[in-house]
């Protein structure tokens, strides 16, 4: 109970409140009730109901998923009504704004509350709900191209992958062409947790989302409340003041929808996933160098106009290294460093030896860390390729500078 409470605590310290600047609209003449209101079909939400992964946690209403999956056909239609009936009228019930937050270690000392991350396990129906809602917002940010080409997270068709190879191909090339460029890397602190909701909603306005959504999330974020789950013990439960709930169907769309005018006047080249940002530019001459001042000072203001902050200490790219030079040996070692690791603990643990045990094994544990983002970084020099038959690294080593290879 007590690590409970000092989790609990530090996930609510971080919490923003309203923002002075920014006021929704969406509660003042409400004209767009008169345009035909959204529907939500019986066979949808069965459909929803029959795909339910019944391995996954249960929410703070305590509806298990397999039941709800066995009992598909008898609930969808009473279901669909809530679910119409919540869109059309923007009355969200109070199961489906609370959440058990399980939080997750990210690196560093373990005693400290700031190296966890909150994942919040809400109601299934309300992720039935959000999944709805989500589907008809999907459309119409693919319609109005809302998010822009350079967010890359949670983002159809992109992947971090997608946004190493895109950036680095624009680096690589303004290096070949003899200029000086510099890098920097941005990360927002808290960014998840702290969106102001007040101006996330103007957001969806600007955007065009219909009444009825907009109405509904905005209801859907207001009064909100968490608690933290530590072996079974639960503290109080916590109003949640900013923020959009990570585990939640909806979150991370709100997101990019929240940080997508971030490139707003950038003259330089930025990249994003989800709240990662790169900014590239060649600072060779004068004008470059103070062109990417400006757009550094951009998104300063922008952060202080939308209530977030940068975290300054992060600089770390997607989990891949690249030094000054573009090279990725850096990453090479590390990434067989890790996957060494975890061979020593199968050897350790495991007390078979057969293929069908390692094989298994090897294929969960081991290659994702050979594999990540591996179309990028890949081996380039003999040194870097392990298992190559009668080479010392030495002698890999003098064989690249033979070869004169490509550091890209």
């Amino acid at each position: 109970m007590e690590k409970a409470e000092v989790l609990n605590a530090f996930f609510a310290s971080v919490f923003t409140g309203k923002s002075l600047s920014h006021t929704a609209q969406v509660t003042e003449g409400r004209d767009w009730e008169n345009a035909e209101p959204p529907t939500v079909g019986e066979d949808q939400v069965r459909e929803y109901l029959r795909n339910l992964k019944v391995h996954e946690s249960m929410g703070p209403d305590k509806m298990h998923l397999w039941v709800l999956r066995e009992v598909a056909d008898e609930v969808a239609r009473p279901l669909s009504i809530i679910f119409e009936k919540s869109w059309q009228s923007g009355e969200v019930p109070t199961d489906w704004k609370r959440g058990n937050i399980t939080p997750i270690f990210k690196k560093g000392k373990k005693e400290d509350p700031g190296n966890y991350g909150p994942v919040s396990l809400t109601s299934v129906p309300g992720k039935i709900m959000e999944q709805t809602l989500l589907e008809t917002m999907l459309r119409h940010m693919e319609n109005k191209e809302v998010i822009g080409d350079s967010q890359h997270g949670y983002t159809k068709g992109k992947s971090c992958l997608t946004n190493l190879v895109a950036f680095y191909d624009g680096v690589t090339a303004s290096v070949d062409k003899g200029r000086v460029t510099d890098i920097i890397y941005l990360a927002l602190c808290k960014a998840f947790d702290t969106v102001p909701h007040d101006i996330l909603v103007s957001k969806l306005e600007r955007h065009g989302f219909d009444g009825w959504t907009t109405w509904w999330i905005r209801n859907w974020l207001d009064d909100r409340t968490q608690r933290l789950v530590v072996n079974g013990s639960m503290p109080e439960w916590r109003t949640v003041t900013s923020g959009v709930p990570q585990g939640s169907v909806l979150g991370s769309a709100l997101f990019n929808i929240f940080v997508d005018d971030m490139d707003s006047g950038i003259e330089c080249t930025l990249s994003k996933f989800a709240d990662d940002t790169k900014l590239c530019g060649g600072v060779n001459t004068l004008e470059g160098r103070d062109a990417i001042q400006r757009d550094l000072d951009r998104l300063e203001r922008w952060a202080c106009a939308n209530c977030m902050k940068f975290n300054k200490a992060k600089c770390k790219d997607l989990e891949v290294l690249i030094d000054e030079k573009l090279n990725m040996s850096q990453q090479c070692a590390l990434a067989a460093q890790k996957a060494n690791r975890v061979l020593g603990c199968i050897k350790n643990s495991g007390t078979s030896r057969s293929r069908e045990v390692i094989l298994p094994l090897y294929s969960a544990l081991v290659r994702p860390h050979l594999e990540y983002c591996i179309q990028l970084w890949g081996p380039q020099y003999k040194r870097e390729r392990h298992g190559a038959v009668g080479e010392s690294p030495e002698e890999g080593h003098e064989a690249d500078q033979r070869a004169g290879a490509p550091l890209l």
